[in-house]
């Protein structure tokens, strides 16, 4: 798996030691991090501060760009690892459970290494008691929402989770598409085959690119632009779609 990461066009690549790693795999999954690369952005999701293994997992993960938190509930678990991170580290925290929500403010104005804020699904779903079977049903539209709106206030980036069904397609488009209406840059994938249909999803087609180049290059106040009203607001909301289209 960490061979073929190396080759995958995904713009992220999260190497996991926490849920995905039996607890009689720890130290074996950690050793391996030594062999990780990524073509974009190499992330290590660690072992939640609650657990013995954080530290240790943090060490082994000098070389990544990143650095994933799960199951944040406080700022204070934010900048206890950020204490430990070397200059130009990035910070990913997951919000996962009824507190880490409640705190989701406070956590994202830590500020700096951190980067986003990275919705968690299952586990979410399992803290508020959402009698769902699969990871990525069931979604709470209020904490997309509030995730969403605490990450921009602060400069960070949400990202939406995975979506466990692999050969559900359509659902993983929607989850995906839901994701996007509530404002969220990314999501994560568990199988190389999630990665073409969740970028599709995400990229502007090339009728959204010039519709949004045309209400760019409209006069300035408010006008007519193909029978739809456009002034500034729809200049904002154009430069948006215009500047998701050339990451």
């Amino acid at each position: 798996m960490l061979a073929k990461a190396t080759e995958l066009p995904a713009d992220e690549v999260v190497i996991d030691l926490e849920d995905g790693v039996a607890v009689a795999d720890k130290e074996a999954a950690r050793e391996n991090l030594a062999g990780a690369r990524a073509r974009g952005t190499l992330a290590v999701r660690i072992n939640g501060l609650r657990t013995p293994w954080w530290r240790d997992d943090l060490a082994a993960a000098a070389h990544a760009d990143v650095i994933v938190v799960p199951k944040v509930e406080s700022a204070d678990e934010v900048e206890a690892v950020a204490e430990l991170l070397a200059v130009g580290v990035g910070l990913e925290v997951q919000i996962e459970t009824a507190r880490g929500l409640v705190e989701v403010e406070r956590i994202a104005a830590v500020g700096s290494p951190l980067e986003a804020l990275v919705f968690g699904p299952g586990d979410f779903a399992a803290s508020i008691g959402v009698p769902v079977l699969t990871i990525g049903s069931g979604v709470s539209e209020y904490a997309l929402g509030r995730i969403a709106v605490a990450a921009r206030a602060f400069g960070l980036q949400p990202v939406d989770g995975p979506y466990a069904v692999l050969d559900d397609v359509e659902g993983l488009r929607a989850g995906a598409h839901r994701a996007l209406g509530h404002g969220y840059e990314g999501k994560w994938v568990i199988h190389p085959d999630q990665i073409g249909p969740v970028n599709d999803v995400f990229t502007p087609s090339p009728e959204e690119v010039e519709r949004a180049r045309q209400i760019v290059a409209a006069a300035d106040g408010a006008s007519s632009l193909s029978g739809e009203m456009v002034d500034a607001a729809t200049k904002r909301l154009a430069e948006s779609v215009l500047a998701r289209f050339s990451r």
